[in-house]
């Protein structure tokens, strides 16, 4: 079955939770946004060669010759750093072994950094909140194997959500995060998307994290 949007909106809030105290909540996304993708990646493409959209393998399958460099670059790959002390620095590690795979992911992917201190804390309290972290998509509930690509936009959804409830708990429209999808809409409309010649034909949104851009062309 097809991930449901409750439970993928119930696992982001639990994550903002989880990012309290040590970061504005803009930058929460970030963080959120790269577990989200790697799981999504990993469920979809892991260990299945170089043909498929996103190059995803873990450690016992990373190419790397020498056996003390491999890191592997999947969502499972976090899951077995879970409690250990080195957690933020080998999260990182992680994530730069899948941008090295996917040069397209550059500048996209690799701008939160799990091994800071500053924002994530120190030591035990590093290692518990990024543990739990993964727990939350770790979940068996999110299991993207089985989303139809044509349909999905998880990503989309997840920034849209998350945009929607920072602006509420600031007071703020949602308008001032990110373009409404309404908007939009009526915007296609004024242009005359209804008479667009081919369905490959595209418009730019300046204000679509690149991110969301990257999705929408592997998914």
């Amino acid at each position: 079955m097809a991930v449901k949007k409750t439970q993928l909106y119930a696992s982001l809030w639990a994550s903002c939770d989880q990012l309290r105290g040590g970061m504005d909540s803009s930058e929460y996304k970030n963080y959120i946004l790269t577990l989200l993708f790697m799981k999504y990646v990993t469920d979809k493409y892991k260990n299945k060669g170089r043909f498929e959209d996103v190059i995803v393998f873990d450690k016992a399958h990373d190419p790397e010759t020498d056996p003390e460099k491999r890191t592997g670059c999947s969502f499972d790959d976090f899951v077995a750093l879970k409690g250990t002390t080195n957690i933020g620095e080998g999260m990182d590690k992680i994530v730069a072994r899948l941008v090295g795979e996917n040069k397209s992911l550059q500048g996209i992917i690799d701008t939160a950094y799990f091994n800071d201190e500053k924002k994530l804390g120190k030591d035990e309290e590093m290692v518990d909140k990024l543990t739990n972290l993964i727990s939350i998509f770790q979940n068996p509930v999110l299991d993207f194997s089985n989303n139809r690509a044509e349909d999905d936009d998880i990503i989309g959804d997840a920034y849209e959500y998350l945009m929607r409830k920072f602006a509420a708990e600031s007071g703020k429209s949602k308008g001032q995060f990110y373009t409404p999808a309404e908007v939009s809409r009526v915007l296609a409309n004024v242009v005359g998307i209804s008479q667009c010649p081919s369905r490959d034909m595209t418009v730019c949104e300046q204000r679509c994290l690149g991110l969301i851009q990257y999705w929408k062309r592997c998914a």
